[in-house]
C-alpha cells in the first residue's frame, strides 16, 4: 500500500512484480489521487493519475488496484483511526497474507509516506499480519541528498532484514505508465541508477 500513485512502481515495484511473478496475488491501494504533484501540474492530475495507476498495476501483475481519494499532501490531518479503517476495508476483499509499504520514515521525505505506512502498520496489527518495508541504502540517500537537494533518508545496508537482488523490468514498464511523473524525473532515475539491481527491505510488524 502506498500513499500516491506512483508510489507502487517507482518504490515497491520490483518487490510487487516478484510476489507477482512468483504466484501471489497482487493488490495495490494508494490512499490519494496524487493531485498535488507540480510535475504535470497544468493537467487534470487526479484523472491522468487515476489511468497511469491502472495501466501500471496491469504492468506489475497485479489482480486489483484501488485508488482512495484521500488530499494529497494532506494525510497527516487525515485522523490515523481512517486511514487504517480503509486499509482496512481493502483487506477484507484482498486477505493478505502481508503488506508492502514504505520504511517508517517514509524513505523520499514526504509526510504522506510516513502517514500511509503508519496506517499500514496499525492495520496489520488488527489484521495480524506482517509488514515489509521497502527503503533506500542509507548510501544512496547520502548520494542523492547531495547532488540532486532531496530529503531521503535510509539505514545502513547492514541495519535491513532483506537485501535483494531484483529483476527490473517489469517494474520499467510500470514506471512508463506513470508517464506524467517519470518522464525528465532526474530524482527517480539517478536513485534507480545507484541501486542498481539491488533492494532493502525491513520487518516493520
Amino acid at each position: 500500500m502506498c500513499a500516491h500513485p506512483d508510489d507502487e512502481s517507482f518504490g515497491l515495484g520490483a518487490a510487487l512484480a516478484a510476489l507477482a511473478g512468483a504466484g501471489a496475488s497482487v493488490s495495490v491501494l494508494s490512499l490519494t489521487r496524487g493531485e498535488a504533484s507540480t510535475l504535470h501540474a497544468d493537467a487534470d492530475l487526479a484523472s491522468v493519475r487515476r489511468d497511469e495507476l491502472a495501466a501500471a498495476g496491469r504492468a506489475l501483475g497485479a489482480s486489483h488496484v484501488l485508488l482512495l481519494d484521500h488530499p494529497d499532501g494532506g494525510l497527516d490531518g487525515v485522523p490515523l483511526s481512517v486511514l487504517a479503517a480503509d486499509v482496512l476495508d481493502a483487506a477484507r476483499a484482498a486477505r493478505p497474507d502481508l503488506l508492502v509499504a514504505f520504511d517508517a520514515e517514509g524513505v523520499t521525505g514526504h509526510a504522506d509516506h510516513r502517514r500511509a505506512t503508519a496506517a499500514a502498520v496499525a492495520s496489520a496489527r488488527l489484521l495480524r499480519v506482517p509488514v515489509l518495508a521497502w527503503g533506500v541504502a542509507a548510501e544512496v540517500a547520502t548520494r542523492l541528498n547531495a547532488e540532486l537537494g532531496t530529503a531521503f533518508s535510509g539505514r545502513p545496508s547492514r541495519a535491513y532484514d532483506l537485501e535483494v537482488v531484483v529483476d527490473r523490468a517489469r517494474q520499467l514498464d510500470a514506471i512508463a505508465c506513470h508517464r506524467s511523473q517519470s518522464a525528465g524525473n532526474t530524482v527517480l532515475w539517478r536513485r534507480l541508477e545507484l541501486q542498481g539491481d539491488l533492494e532493502h527491505f525491513t520487518w516493520l510488524a
